[in-house]
């Protein structure tokens, strides 16, 4: 089982109230919900390796050389000499995030990131090398495109919580969307993305797409087709997907996610004990976790 970290954080971040304080008033939401969503995950599904992959690079500048709107409008300081943009992240919850960190270490869980890369791309990187079926949990659409039935990898995106997965697969995305998990790539590099910062093709919609991929199979189907005067593109389509050659060039670098990312050495293993129990016990008095910790570690030890 795959976390997709920081989807999930700022999900009970904001699905959980902020008055759940630590004993000296500090908000702790952000903790204590992605505890019970992890605690949750684990009884429901009992994986047997679980890792938290973390953004190390929430912008890495090599998307950005590409595509310089790629999440340009979350970019809250612009540090310059090569380090990460720091992102605009609500002001309660970024104190929280090196809480979540300690007590991941504490408790054991693997807790995986990669600098100049996504945790998107540490997900793809491990979900490629997986030998067995791989869960991957995340509230980004974006890693749709991981879907891969014959190799056993789905997508359990939250409605409601954990408790409530959307379990997508390769039918549900050939229902949703007409593609399948490789063509989800596609798909969404021509829409588009505001949230990404991701132009897409002027005049190029969902479905528009969908129907395009249908006719001409992929990208590079669809650009042989501007060139083909046979094709049956509108003239509308025709010109909008060729004064969008440029952004198509280097769209599917961006969009996709990286599949060799140099991991660390790490044990995925999911702990039965924590491997810090004096560590963890003193975060747990410090920032108040007790009962969600509690809850998390029957879970592990059942």
């Amino acid at each position: 089982m795959l976390l997709d970290t920081a989807s999930l954080y700022f999900r009970a971040y904001f699905g959980v109230p902020d008055s759940v304080r630590a004993p000296d008033g500090t908000p702790v939401n952000a903790v204590r919900g992605l505890l019970d969503f992890i605690a949750r995950l684990v009884q429901d599904h009992r994986p047997d390796d679980l890792v938290a992959c973390m953004d190390a690079d929430w912008r890495p500048q090599w998307r950005v050389d590409l595509i310089p709107t790629y999440k340009a409008h979350r970019v809250a300081v612009e540090t310059g000499e090569g380090a990460p943009d720091e992102e605009e992240v609500p002001d309660t919850l970024s104190p929280q995030v090196p809480v979540i960190e300690a007590v991941l270490d504490a408790l054991g869980i693997a807790r995986v990131g990669v600098a100049a890369y996504e945790a998107d791309d540490v997900i793809g990187t491990l979900a490629g090398r997986a030998t067995g079926p791989v869960d991957i949990v995340t509230g980004d659409r974006d890693l749709y495109q991981l879907v891969d039935d014959a190799r056993g990898v789905r997508v359990l995106y939250p409605l409601k919580g954990v408790g409530t997965l959307q379990v997508t697969d390769e039918a549900w995305l050939r229902e949703k969307y007409g593609v399948d998990g490789a063509g989800y790539v596609d798909l969404a590099l021509l829409r588009g993305d505001p949230s990404d910062g991701l132009p897409g093709v002027p005049g190029i919609g969902e479905k528009t797409a969908a129907k395009l991929l249908d006719a001409y199979g992929d990208l590079a189907g669809i650009m042989a087709a501007v060139d083909d005067p046979a094709a049956r593109l509108t003239p509308s389509q025709r010109k909008r997907l060729d004064e969008a050659r440029d952004y198509v060039a280097v769209a599917p670098k961006v969009v996709r996610v990286a599949g060799d990312v140099p991991l660390p050495a790490f044990d995925p293993a999911l702990p039965r004990e924590p491997r810090d129990p004096a560590a963890l016990e003193a975060l747990a008095t410090r920032w108040g976790l007790g009962n969600a910790l509690q809850r998390l570690l029957l879970t592990l030890q059942a």
